[in-house]
Parts: structure tokens; C-alpha cells; sequence
């Protein structure tokens, strides 16, 4: 009632609207325009209901990730999305950006999850989308038209997510250093051309590796230029069948060093490192991060791409992946008080972006577009998907309220 309110107020002064959460998107898509109300959901963070008949939750905007997931637990339920932000990202802030994480590349994406929500739209009318049944085909999916759409279209007060069972059994990790981002790239297409679904495949640097060991003392640098996290959920024999297979591509493609772990512990730590990339690079200084995502069998010429574009302008540049998707995070240090370098950075993350339209992928595989990436998004969509695109915008916030400025508005 209280967002409802706020959104009447401002459609009737005409005053734009940004809806904030935990303020962790990497886009810019949650920050603040001149004159604006922002509507921060902060204190929107209880868990409504866990219903484990119908294995689903629902749950307020303002709820942190994690905090879904550990609660689900309790049923023996398990929310698969985890963004690498899930201890302080909200569940608002997720179906805002669509949030994929670590596990999609066998899971999916957070829209794969969001069954039905509650949305305060232009009109300051209170809708509900969606459905809470397993099944529903009922109109047109303006649930999933939602999720992903950055604030612009309304205001999301409620959701409800499906669950999985929890995963039981440990899972098999397989690790591989290798000599190159190429090499690496190589034996992301190579598992991905054997049909294997890891439940996750990640990649991380020497540059980032070394920067979360110089803030955690994790010494994880010392075997190669570049690692390659792989998992298996599957259990027992088939499990540890799948790990095998993903340690014989590791090593196939030139893996100076590949093993499957039997530490559980140890497996653990190496994930946590990969989720500390991006808060161990940022002690370093600014960062522009980019989030393209490629086919699969075009990661090798995709990292080789970024490579060149670092010795074009350059810049340093830290890679960080969810492998398994094609999904690339280039990290960029831009020095603070450098203008030069930053044009330099921005430079080449505006060629990184073109790079990967020419290789069939997409300007954004989960950061959402933002401000960062209004001209990237409209140069893989076109001028009369972006029509379509403003169509929707205009029928759903016909003053144009919502989030001005971003995406595509």
C-alpha cells in the first residue's frame, strides 16, 4: 500500500521513480536521476510462506538471497539461483535483473523460478502476475516480461519463486590451471561439445587469483595462468563418472595440472575464492565490469578477443566466468585519478561488447543493461525490437515514470 501510494503521488506530479534494493547491481540500473524518488525496499524483507506441498516460496522484494535459500533448507528445499552477490543481494533486486550465478549453467536463471508477483505499475495500481500452480498458460507471460526489466515497468512488491529438493550428496569438483586464457577456453567448448552439464564450470585468472590471495592468503596463484573450476552434482558412480570426464577434457586441452578433489573443504575454499574476485579487485580500485555472454563454442575466440583489446588500449584487464554458459566478466582497473586510462578502459569495453555481438552472443548475460549498456543493447536488438520494446514500456508506464534513462528509455 505504502509503494502504491508513493507511485499515485508521483504519477501525478509527474516525478520520476527508481526502485532500489540492496544497491549491488554492476549496470547502474538502481542508481538515482536528477529529481527522482527513489523507493528503496530495504525494510520489505520478510519471508511470507515456504510451502512445501507445492515446493514454493513467497516471499517480499526486500529478502536477501541467501536468507531464501537457508530458509528453504529448513524444509529440505533448495532456491537454485545464487549470483555471486547472494549474501547481499535481494530477491527484488534478482527478478529485476533476471540474476543468473554459479549453478545456472545447469539451473538456470531466475526467471526460470519466478512463478507469479505482485507489481504496483504506472497507474499506481497493484497487479498480480503470474500464478502460484505448477502449471499455467492462462494469457500472455507478463510475469516473465517483468523479471529482467530493471525497474522500468513497475515495481515489483511480492514474488514467488519455485523450489527443488535439496541437493544431499557432496559434489564432485575438478580442478585444472592452465597456461592461457585460450587453453581454458578450449576446454569450456570441449566439455560443452561432449554434452556435459556441470552444475557449475568457472573461470578465474592469474591477475584475480592473486588478488584474492593477497587479501585472503589463500595461496591459490602458484600453478598456472588461469583456473578452471569444474562441478559435478550427480550422485554416486554417475557423479564421479562426470568428473572424470571433465578432468580428461581439462587435460586434453593442455591443463598443466588437473585433478579431481577428494577435500571437501578445500573444493569449498576454491568457490568462495571465485565469489571473492570482484570485492578482492575492487581493493585495487575502480572497477568497469563487463558481462557478455557467447556461445559456448565461442568462449576460446571470445577470451582471445578480450586479450587484444587489452593490448589495444592498454588497460588491465581480469577475467572472471561463468564458463559452463559462455558467460564472461572482464574486469577492468581503472586508475582513480588516471582520465587517460579510464578513456583508454572504456574504450575497450565498448569493443569487448561489439566482439561478442559479432560472435552471435549478447551485451548482457545476467548485470541486466542499465546505463552501462544502452548502446550495446540496442545495436544487438535493432530499431524496430527496441519500437517493440518501448511499445510494452509506454503500455505499462504511460508517463514514463519509471526508471528514466535506463535500458532503453
Amino acid at each position: 500500500e505504502h509503494v502504491a501510494a508513493a507511485v499515485r503521488i508521483c504519477a501525478a506530479a509527474r516525478t520520476p521513480v527508481v526502485a532500489r534494493g540492496a544497491g549491488t547491481g554492476l549496470s547502474g540500473a538502481a542508481n538515482a536521476v536528477d529529481g527522482c524518488v527513489v523507493v528503496s525496499f530495504e525494510r520489505m524483507n520478510r519471508i511470507l510462506r515456504v510451502d512445501t506441498a507445492e515446493s514454493t516460496a513467497t516471499v517480499q522484494p526486500g529478502v536477501v538471497n541467501d536468507h531464501l535459500r537457508a530458509r528453504a533448507a529448513e524444509d529440505g528445499l533448495w532456491y537454485p539461483p545464487d549470483p555471486a552477490s547472494s549474501p547481499w543481494s535481494t530477491i527484488g533486486g534478482n527478478v529485476a535483473t533476471n540474476a543468473g550465478g554459479l549453478c545456472c549453467v545447469k539451473y538456470g536463471v531466475t526467471r526460470d523460478y519466478v512463478l507469479g508477483l505482485e507489481a504496483v505499475v504506472g497507474s499506481g495500481d497493484v497487479v498480480r502476475l503470474g500464478r502460484t500452480t505448477a502449471k499455467g498458460v492462462t494469457g500472455y507471460d507478463l510475469c516473465g516480461l517483468l523479471v529482467g526489466s530493471e525497474g522500468t515497468l513497475g515495481l515489483v512488491t511480492e514474488v514467488t519463486v519455485r523450489l527443488r529438493p535439496l541437493r544431499r550428496e557432496p559434489e564432485h569438483t575438478v580442478v585444472g590451471y592452465f597456461d592461457s586464457l585460450t587453453d581454458a577456453g578450449a576446454a569450456v567448448a570441449a566439455v560443452a561439445a561432449a554434452g556435459i552439464v556441470p552444475s557449475a564450470l568457472e573461470l578465474i585468472d592469474r591477475f584475480c587469483l592473486r588478488a584474492v590471495d593477497e587479501w585472503k592468503n589463500m595461496g591459490l596463484a602458484a600453478e598456472g595462468e588461469v583456473l578452471l573450476l569444474g562441478r559435478s552434482d550427480l550422485p554416486g558412480e554417475a557423479g564421479r563418472a562426470e568428473a572424470r570426464a571433465i578432468q580428461e577434457h581439462f587435460e586434453a586441452a593442455g591443463a598443466g595440472y588437473a585433478v579431481r578433489s577428494t577435500d571437501a573443504e578445500e573444493a569449498d575454499a576454491l568457490f568462495a575464492a571465485r565469489r571473492l574476485a570482484y570485492p578482492a579487485l575492487e581493493r585495487l580500485g575502480p572497477l568497469l565490469t563487463e558481462d557478455v555472454c557467447v556461445p559456448r563454442a565461442r568462449v576460446p575466440e571470445m577470451l582471445a578477443r578480450i586479450e587484444e583489446a587489452a593490448r589495444r588500449f592498454e588497460t588491465r584487464i581480469g577475467n572472471i566466468a561463468h564458463a559452463g554458459d559462455g558467460n564472461l566478466h572482464p574486469l577492468f582497473i581503472v586508475p582513480a585519478d588516471d582520465p587517460e586510462a579510464k578513456k583508454r578502459a572504456q574504450a575497450a569495453f565498448e569493443v569487448i561488447v561489439d566482439d561478442a555481438i559479432a560472435l552471435g552472443g549478447t551485451v548482457t548475460g545476467e548485470h541486466g543493461v542499465g546505463l552501462l549498456k544502452r548502446r550495446g543493447a540496442a545495436a544487438e536488438l535493432g530499431p524496430r525490437v527496441i519500437e517493440m520494446h518501448r511499445a510494452v514500456k509506454n503500455a505499462l508506464d504511460p508517463l514514463g515514470i519509471f526508471n528514466p534513462g535506463k535500458v532503453f528509455t
